[in-house]
């Protein structure tokens, strides 16, 4: 009879067992261990001592603690109510524990409470939608340190005509400053992942335009975005919800719409007339789209 081989198990999977925590791979779990990676994270935050810390997955708290050292107060924001648990034996009965306040829940479907400075270890499938969370979060705060799995940093970073480059790339860096700090290695159960290191170096500006308009016309323009602008707004749908929209517009303000009016040929003409009619999205930058956006909205045309 063949022999069985024993699955290997790392060191830091034997810890973990050993303190009787399974981590749940299906929402993403994941224990940063390698204190040097933590020690940078904390670093490039350049925390100050009146710093209120938004930490996202604490998970045990290898983080938590260092962040509570060097902060006024650290709010940690967990799912798992297993670690809520062990993250609160970890500063029980110590001088840390009056400056640690723990949100039990989903972060996405919680209302983010005031604070300085973002640092989070992320589940995976939270990273898109919580980033576009973080950069509408009002009032502003001042950075953010966000460990993100490769390819998805790569596409916060990602500029006009790179493969990567996308709609998370363009409103990422419309609200923000966004920077490379480091690469690093994360102890995923079962699956190691390898992941960078990201930041989001607070508002690089400040925007007074609908956000709703500028995100309806980049979704549009990326959902075919290697296709020319005029090919992309072909769609039946997409013309459909222009023509109602212009439609609106031109009732508040009485415009008379001819008999024989067309969105198909008005989109066609602002398009040509701008020279944006052969330009595709992938090679646009946010100036390209502010003009665009001006020239839609100038004509009556909203997408929001």
């Amino acid at each position: 009879m063949p022999k069985v081989k024993a699955e290997k198990k790392s060191r830091q999977h034997q810890e973990v067992k050993s303190q009787g925590i399974m981590f749940n791979t299906g929402i993403g779990q994941h224990i940063l261990k390698n204190p040097l990676v933590v020690n940078g994270i904390i670093d490039k935050a350049a925390l100050r001592p009146t710093d209120v810390v938004l930490e996202v997955g604490p998970g045990t708290g290898n983080m938590t603690v260092k962040l509570l050292e060097k902060a006024k107060k650290v709010v940690a924001c967990e799912l798992d109510t297993r670690l809520v648990a062990e993250l609160q034996k970890r500063v029980q009965c110590t001088p840390l524990q009056s400056k640690l306040q723990i949100m039990v829940g989903d972060v996405l479907k919680t209302e983010l409470p005031f604070f300085d400075v973002c640092v989070a270890n992320l589940p995976y499938q939270i990273s898109s939608p919580f980033v576009f969370k973080l950069l509408l979060h009002r009032p502003f705060f001042r950075c953010a340190v966000l460990m993100f799995q490769r390819e998805f940093a790569l596409r916060l970073v990602a500029k006009p005509g790179d493969k990567m480059y996308c709609r998370l790339s363009i409103n990422t860096q419309l609200l923000a400053r966004v920077d490379h700090l480091m690469k690093a290695r994360t102890l995923r159960i079962q699956l190691p992942i390898q992941t960078s290191v990201r930041t989001l170096f607070g508002f690089s500006q400040c925007i007074f335009f609908p956000f709703q308009e500028w995100d309806g016309l980049v979704r549009i323009a990326f959902i075919r975005k290697n296709k020319t602008l005029s090919a992309g707004f072909k769609s039946s749908a997409i013309q459909q919800l222009l023509e109602k929209n212009y439609r609106i517009h031109c009732s508040v303000h009485n415009i008379e719409i001819p008999q024989d009016f067309s969105i198909a040929e008005k989109i066609e003409q602002i398009l040509q007339e701008n020279a944006f009619n052969e330009k595709r999205a992938r090679t646009m930058d946010i100036d390209d789209f502010m003009n665009l956006l001006h020239a839609f909205n100038s004509a009556g045309i909203h997408f929001s």
